[in-house]
């Protein structure tokens, strides 16, 4: 690629008008920021608006011009509201990524409904809602893209994660009726999966995180937000336009490697 086309490529990115739920922090972050590096104008929601504010900053500081817009991705009125602000604000809407998510840990016997309803509210049918508002403005537009964040959770069940692995392999599945759906209209829908990424939520779970997962994933180390950030912003490239329905795994390999016992108990 010559400098003449870096320039061309980066042009057009900054025409480009991104919505990022659950961008508060940790992985939603990263992808805000690494959009901004890109070039886009960012959108950042979340139901904290503390959290949402101190991304706004961290992208101002990048260059950006951030907007953030406050709502509960499970509530339909919230997600209208925030799509008509971004268009307000923007003219437009060419990239939502559905990021917004939650978990709470208990085994299946424990898990009670309120803490069920709570996970698949905000994480499958909040995709639901942001993808079907954000769909019928690039409907009107005749293009879009939007990237659903999954996990790996998606292939792997998770154990005393019921209600998380249930909302990310609905996800998977939105992702492919979406894609079929709405490709005719000139939108694409995939789905990033992460592997391990050391953020605040997840250095809570173990002792050692980073270094209980590093040891098990091929590339022997975990991910960083930014890591999802740049996955984002290149599927997003026009050069990846023929790319529609797919689970794309953003794992350092973990989710590929079988569950091989160690041949001592050093290894």
């Amino acid at each position: 690629m010559t400098q003449q086309d870096r320039s061309d490529a980066a042009g057009t990115r900054r025409g480009r008008i991104a919505l990022v739920t659950g961008g508060g922090g940790g992985i939603g972050r990263g992808i805000a920021l690494e959009l901004t590096t890109a070039g886009y104008r960012v959108a950042i929601n979340d139901v904290n608006e503390r959290a949402a504010d101190a991304t706004a900053e961290a992208v101002a500081e990048a260059g950006g011009e951030p907007l953030v817009v406050i709502g509960d991705v499970s509530s339909r009125t919230d997600v209208q509201r925030m799509v008509d602000q971004v268009v307000m604000r923007f003219d437009r809407l060419d990239l939502l990524v559905n990021n917004a998510g939650i978990q709470v840990w208990k085994p299946l016997l424990e898990l009670e409904e309120p803490d069920w309803d709570a996970v698949i509210n905000t994480n499958l049918k909040g995709c639901f809602l942001c993808t079907q508002a954000a769909a019928r403005v690039m409907q009107a537009q005749g293009s879009g893209h939007i990237v659903n964040i999954g996990s790996g959770s998606n292939r792997t069940p998770f154990p005393e994660l019921v209600s998380y692995t249930a909302s990310k392999g609905g996800i998977e599945m939105l992702t492919k009726v979406a894609a079929v759906e709405l490709g005719p209209l000139g939108i694409r829908v995939n789905c990033l999966a992460p592997g391990a990424i050391e953020i605040e939520r997840t250095r809570l779970e173990r002792k050692d995180y980073a270094g209980t997962w590093s040891k098990v994933t091929p590339l022997r180390r975990i991910g960083k937000p930014e890591d999802i950030g740049r996955a984002v912003v290149l599927i997003d490239d026009e050069r990846a336009s023929f790319i529609t329905g797919q689970t794309i795994m953003v794992d350092g390999g973990l989710f590929t490697t079988p569950p091989w016992p160690p041949e001592s108990e050093d290894d």
